[in-house]
């Protein structure tokens, strides 16, 4: 019981901490949360794209720039992370040669990918540091690169469509790669908006 209580007291002290850090956070901070959640607006998963990109708010600030790469950036994590889970799951016991081929085939997607992404960031870097037609010449490149990961989730998504493939394992693989292709979807879609700045 004492150990209970000792528990919660120090639950509600770490509580009341982020309360007060909350509340002393700069004024400017709601401003650049609205301008996230402005920006979401327009992308094909607004919900997804708030909620992945609003803690970087203070970080975004009102960039566009900064806003194409953090969730650039996003995307890229998720990408890896679900790479790393897609290779594992390739060791798994017990799995059908169908199975097999399926996480195969998606791993190479999701390499392949995380490839475009990476090359994305870098390009997006060169962007920012550019003007006229050489801007626009590396942000074609960051929106062809980009696009090719929708193509490789979408591929990968295609080889789990079969009723032959299930359980909870093909269920966890479709979500983690569905995830991937939405933030990269929305990822797309505020690059392009930096892309068309005047």
């Amino acid at each position: 019981m004492a150990r209970l209580a000792l528990f919660l007291i120090s639950s509600l002290s770490v509580y009341s901490h982020f309360i007060l850090a909350a509340a002393a956070a700069p004024a400017g901070t709601s401003t650049y949360t609205n301008f996230v959640k402005s920006s979401c607006s327009a992308v094909q998963y607004p919900a997804l794209c708030v909620q992945s990109l609003a803690v970087y708010a203070s970080t975004i600030k009102q960039s566009p720039r900064q806003l194409a790469q953090t969730a650039l950036a996003v995307s890229l994590a998720r990408a890896n992370s679900t790479r790393d889970f897609v290779a594992r799951a390739t060791k798994f016991r017990g799995l059908k040669a169908r199975e097999y081929a399926a996480i195969k085939d998606c791993l190479e997607e999701m390499d392949d990918g995380l490839d475009q992404l990476a090359k994305s960031g870098k390009e997006l870097k060169r962007a920012a540091a550019s003007k006229g037609q050489d801007f626009r010449w590396h942000m074609s490149n960051v929106q062809t690169w980009v696009s090719a990961v929708l193509t490789d989730t979408s591929t990968c998504l295609d080889g789990y469509a079969s009723a032959a493939l299930d359980g909870r394992l093909k269920t966890s693989i479709r979500s983690r790669v569905l995830n991937v292709e939405q933030v990269t979807s929305n990822a797309l879609a505020l690059i392009n908006r930096y892309a068309s700045k005047p």
